[in-house]
């Protein structure tokens, strides 16, 4: 199963969302991939930045067959593979992303993406059986979000204290069904920040999106 992961506006928690979905999708199913397009899971999940090429090599000057993008993998956890962002900015109507897409839908494995901020490519985003927006309960946030053109199939809220907008008034903005609540925990901020997210993620991030990991979520 492919998921895309993306958020409208930064700082949403879009990649510590994926992180955690591609985790928990491994320790489900045995065996998982996370595609980060934006560059930073190497940083949320404590790891090295992956030296040589990553996805947008792939896509923007690599001839390779879509099968080539597993050699550049570097093991995160058990069962988990991350395919770092690389060097070089591919366009996202670049039209390898299609061909990419395709590739990873088909696949036994599930596939996580982290596409940062802004619409994802979209030869991703026709290929995904999921497409989750990452969004703060924010009226700004959801502002940007109801003016794009990309239309989720579910979405991902991050909640914050004190907030006056709900759930269902992030699903009306955005025109798809809210799958999962996350609220703002201190323990994930000190998890992320100790490089331990991959080894003890917190029970309450690990509750909130296990349900998201199941091939059977309708999209």
């Amino acid at each position: 199963m492919l998921t895309v992961c993306w958020a409208a506006k930064g700082g949403s928690g879009t990649t510590v969302v994926s992180c955690a979905l591609a985790l928990l999708s491994a320790r489900r199913h045995e065996t998982a991939w996370l595609l980060d397009l934006a560059g930073d899971a190497p940083a949320a999940l404590g790891m090295v930045e992956p030296a040589g090429p990553g996805v947008h090599e792939w896509v923007a000057v690599s001839s390779a067959p879509p099968s080539a993008i597993e050699a550049i993998g570097v093991t995160v956890a058990d069962g988990l593979r991350l395919i770092g962002r690389g060097s070089v900015a591919a366009g996202y109507d670049h039209q390898r992303w299609r061909e990419l897409g395709r590739f990873l839908a088909e696949k036994d494995s599930c596939v996580v993406v982290d596409a940062g901020t802004g619409p994802p490519p979209g030869g991703l985003l026709i290929a995904a059986q999921q497409r989750l927006l990452v969004t703060r309960a924010c009226y700004l946030s959801l502002r940007r979000a109801a003016s794009s053109a990309v239309v989720p199939s579910g979405v991902i809220v991050v909640h914050e204290p004190g907030r006056a907008l709900r759930a269902q008034d992030v699903a009306y903005a955005v025109r798809a069904p809210v799958l999962a609540e996350v609220s703002v925990d201190p323990s994930v901020a000190r998890a992320v920040d100790a490089g331990l997210l991959a080894a003890r993620m917190p029970r309450t991030l690990a509750t909130a999106l296990r349900g998201l990991t199941t091939s059977e979520v309708s999209v």
